[in-house]
Formats: C-alpha cells, structure tokens, sequence
C-alpha cells in the first residue's frame, strides 16, 4: 500500500496540468497491484487523514472549475477545530510501504510532514514539475516566486524525486549544486503519461463555417505567451488569411489579465476568436477532433501535456523547440521552433495552414507516435520507487 498526498488537489475542481497529473496518477495507482490511499493534511483539525467522501468526489469530479485555490466546505472546517478542540484522535494512517507527494506543497504542509514520513516504511518521493519560477519570475505569481527557494530546499528530505522531463531534473540538479546541498536525494526524470484518445480521435478535422481551426489549450498566464499568439493571429488575418483561433484555459488572475483583454478586444474587432474557459474532459476531446492543428505558444514547461494530448489526437502541433517541450517534440508530428515570439508563431501557422502537405506528413507521425499510458507511468513511477533506500 502506498499513499498519495492530494492535499490541494481533493480541495479543488481545477485541471490545470498539476492536477491532471494527480488526479491520474491516482486512477492508475489505485488500479495497480500494490494499491493506495490518499490522504491530506486537515489544517484545522492539525492532523494527516484519509480523505472523506466530498474529498473523494474532487478527484473524480466532471467539471473544471474557473480557479485553482483550494476550498474547504464550511462543514469541514467546523468539524476539524471541533475535533482538535475535544482532543478526538485521528484515526490512523494506513500502514504504507512508500509515500508519493506529486504537488507542489505549501509551506504550511511543508512543517507538518514529520509525521506523515514517519508513518511510512519504505521510500518518500516527490515529483518535480518545474523550475519556472526561478528561471521566469519576471512572468510568475510573486507568491510562487516567493515560495519557491523554500520548497526546492524542503524537497531535499525526500528520498528521492521523480521529474516529469530531463529538463525538469536538471534545473533541479543545478539548482542544489550551486545552493552546495549536502545529502542530495536522486533525482530520475520519468516523463508523464497521457489518456488514450476516445475512439474517433483520429478522424479528419471538420471545419468550423468552412474555416480552418487553430487551437489552443493552456491557462491564460504570462509565461504561456498567449500575447504573441494572439499579435501573431492578427497580423495573419490582416493579411487576408482565414480561420479560427479556439483557445481553452482558466485565467491565471495576477498574470493572465492582459492577455485576456487582448483577446476581449480582439474579439470585438470582430476576429474569429473562440475562447471557452476550463471545459470538461470530453469537450476538450472534441476540440481536439474538431482542430486543423494546434499551437502551444509557452515560452518553458515542465512537461507539457497539451503538446501530446494533441499529437495524441493526431493533430500536429506548434511549439517551442526548447526545453521540455523539445523533449516532447522529439518523436514527431510538431513543427517546433526556435523562437515563440509573434512572428515566428505567425510564420508556423501560416505555412501549416497553407501547406496541406506538410500537415499531412505531420499527422502521420503523430499518429504512428507511442504514447505512455498513465498506468505504464505509474509503474515506472512506482519501479524506480522500489530501487531507492528507505530514509534513515
């Protein structure tokens, strides 16, 4: 038996990519062999807990919600000060033999974790999404950026920390080597999972009103670089060229708002722009059927999920050939560039969609790609897990 720390994630609706990578790891998890419980940290009840029925309910829960914070119900919060108040004892914790942290935690759950450790026999593992905030501040939440050194110095206690790309796990390396960490736990880059495409997933694209669609899906925040997208667009419509931009994210609110008024004005302008906000997982598939091809403009990610989500589909992609979004390119089926600014976008949207050719062959390789199941994930997860010494 393992546990999974969801302490965020079952407080919330949200499906950015964090939670998408913990709401799947949990299904696959919770399918294998060695199964797992998860659990969370009850701020007002001061204790670790398994999660209870409405806790359970966010994991598997339908529709995204339009932010990430966490809620905890009123009920919740009454009944954990009540608890601590009488002194009740918390039941606990399931006997485990490992311990699997895949969010990025707060400080607050940071200082509680002692006890969650010492309740698990075997290994504790963290993944590590990215180093954003350290390489981008300029385009980060100042509360992330805050945090940040703080928590890549708490992942230090781990036994070992699973990054989701290569470049994820060498900022991370890099980042304890000039801090001169002693005791660095390893850490192996094991790249993320991805749903399998529903059947129909691979059918020609149907055009919107006779346009060709261009889509795009990822938060509305500012290392996403949705603003040179949406000049890139403009300046392709100027010119007489014809098709839609569908974009799909939640708004990132203290980064995010200049390129959704952008977009606002765009739109009034009267610019083909469909944008649709957080969107269920099956409406998400059927924007994937429904695109020529799509365009993740970001300027770095941990992973990437929408870049493969697409491939998946086998619709070709835009992207960054950097970073971890080169590592995705890599198998095919992207036209990945060297920059991301508004021209260079402009120019790989053009040529994609006036190149019916050059699609087609992108296509191809999309759909002749492997793709990791989140299952096969989780076994590689829990594979490596087994080969790494318990804390002493």
């Amino acid at each position: 038996m393992l546990l999974l720390d969801l302490t965020h994630t079952s407080h919330t609706r949200a499906q950015t990519g964090i939670q998408k990578v913990c709401r799947s790891l949990h299904e696959a998890l919770a399918s294998a062999e060695a199964g797992v419980t998860a659990v969370c940290h009850d701020p007002f009840r001061s204790a670790w807990r398994t999660l209870r029925a409405d806790e359970r309910a966010n994991l598997a829960a339908g529709t995204p919600a339009a932010r990430r914070s966490a809620r905890w119900p009123l009920r919740t919060r009454l009944a954990g000060r009540l608890g601590r108040l009488l002194g009740k004892p918390v039941l606990p914790l399931p006997q485990a033999q490992g311990l699997i942290v895949p969010e990025i935690f707060s400080q607050k759950v940071a200082g509680a974790q002692e006890p969650l450790f010492a309740s698990v026999k075997g290994p504790r593992i963290a993944l590590f999404h990215d180093a954003i905030a350290l390489k981008y501040p300029e385009l980060s939440p100042p509360g992330t950026v805050g945090r940040f050194p703080g928590y890549l110095r708490e992942l230090l206690k781990f036994d070992g920390i699973a990054a989701v790309s290569e470049d994820s796990r060498d900022a991370l390396r890099d980042y304890w080597a000039w801090l001169g960490a002693p005791h660095q736990p390893p850490v192996e880059a094991i790249p993320l999972g991805i749903d399998d495409a529903p059947p129909g997933s691979l059918s020609e694209p149907a055009f919107s009103d006779g346009l060709p669609v261009v889509l795009s899906v990822g938060t509305l925040e500012a290392r996403k670089n949705h603003l040179a997208l949406l000049d890139g667009c403009e300046s392709l419509w100027t010119s007489g060229l014809r098709f839609e931009l569908h974009l799909i994210g939640m708004v990132q609110a203290q980064t995010g708002q200049r390129a959704l008024e952008r977009l606002r004005s765009l739109q009034s302008a009267g610019r083909p722009i469909r944008f649709d906000g957080p969107v269920t997982d099956d409406a998400l598939h059927a924007a994937y059927q429904r695109a020529t091809f799509s365009v993740y403009p970001s300027l770095m990610e941990g992973f990437g999920l929408p870049v493969l989500e697409s491939l998946r589909h086998g619709r070709p992609c835009i992207c960054s050939a950097r970073g971890a979004l080169g590592e995705s390119a890599r198998g095919g089926g992207c036209l990945a560039l060297d920059q991301v600014d508004s021209a260079s976008l402009a120019k790989g949207i053009s040529h994609l969609l006036t190149s019916e050719q050059e699609r087609a062959r992108l296509a191809h390789a999309a759909r002749n790609r492997p793709f990791k199941t989140w299952r096969r994930y989780a076994d590689d997860l829990v594979g490596w897990m087994d080969t790494l010494a318990p804390h002493r």
